[in-house]
């Protein structure tokens, strides 16, 4: 079995970082393991506070997975602060790790930063060089860019900017009222356009998160990226298209609606 890791925080409601990444990389046939960066007490309404772990934790427990199952994907999610990126960049170095994606996380959907300028500079210089691709939406990707995006021609001159910076494929996501469903995939001088279809469901919590850790998922799996990008696409369609509906806010997506085990399909009924 291909294996994937997750290097991301907790979200003790279970919509997103960590819990999300492992629902999907089960629900993408890989076996998941994780990585905490901190703890979060958070539900659909917003996050409630934050405890992060110490960078020489956070390097044990990624030297714990590397020496005994080594993982064939990695996906990093929320890391707020300089020390942390450091660490993580360090132990992936030393253990030459493949086909890691960077999801970016800067800016909740209200628009808040929700990372330090200091810790942004360090994303930039230890993490995105090792990345095979990254996944900003588009606030994310004016912060990196340094550009406003208000067309899907600026949606390519962003990604352009920042895969020529950086040195590695972008996927930058559609949504934020811009190019809804649609993603593009920048690298080598060349894109590729990731149509998606529309779903009203107000329900997107994590989303990010899941579009990340499938990417991985199949790129643990062997696939090339395109491949892996289509198929994450896919995953994140049926997920929202089932149409959950849990918490008082934004809620989470059904990461395990392709599930069919024993029992499953009555209790939905």
């Amino acid at each position: 079995m291909k294996t994937a890791l997750t290097i991301a925080g907790s979200d003790c409601s279970g919509g997103a970082g960590i819990q999300a990444d492992l629902k999907t990389m089960i629900a993408n046939g890989v076996y998941g393991m994780s990585a905490i960066t901190a703890l979060t007490a958070q539900n659909t309404t917003g996050v409630q506070g934050i405890f992060e772990v110490t960078p020489e934790f956070l390097e044990q427990q990624i030297g714990s997975v590397f020496t005994d199952i080594r993982p064939d994907a990695v996906k990093i999610g929320m890391v707020s602060s300089t020390g942390l990126i450091k660490s993580i960049a360090k132990k992936l170095c030393e253990y030459q790790a493949e086909n890691i994606v960077v999801d970016p996380v800067m800016v909740a959907t209200s628009g808040a930063k929700l990372i330090s300028d200091d810790a942004i500079d360090t994303l930039k210089e230890s993490l995105f060089p090792l990345a095979a691709v990254l996944t900003p939406n588009i606030p994310e990707a004016e912060v990196l860019s340094g550009m406003e995006i208000k067309s899907a021609d600026d949606m390519i001159t962003a990604a352009k900017w920042i895969s020529e910076t950086y040195h590695c494929a972008v996927l930058c996501k559609g949504g934020h009222q811009l190019n809804d469903a649609n993603d593009l995939l920048y690298r080598d001088g060349g894109y590729r356009w990731f149509n998606g279809k529309r779903i009203h469901n107000s329900n997107t919590h994590g989303t990010g998160c899941t579009l990340s850790s499938a990417i991985a998922s199949n790129l643990a799996k062997g696939y090339d990226l395109d491949t892996a990008v289509e198929r994450a696409k896919a995953y994140i369609s049926g997920a929202l298209g089932a149409m959950l509906d849990l918490g008082k806010g934004s809620g989470p997506m059904d990461h395990g609606f392709d599930f069919r085990g024993k029992g499953f399909a009555e209790e939905r009924v």
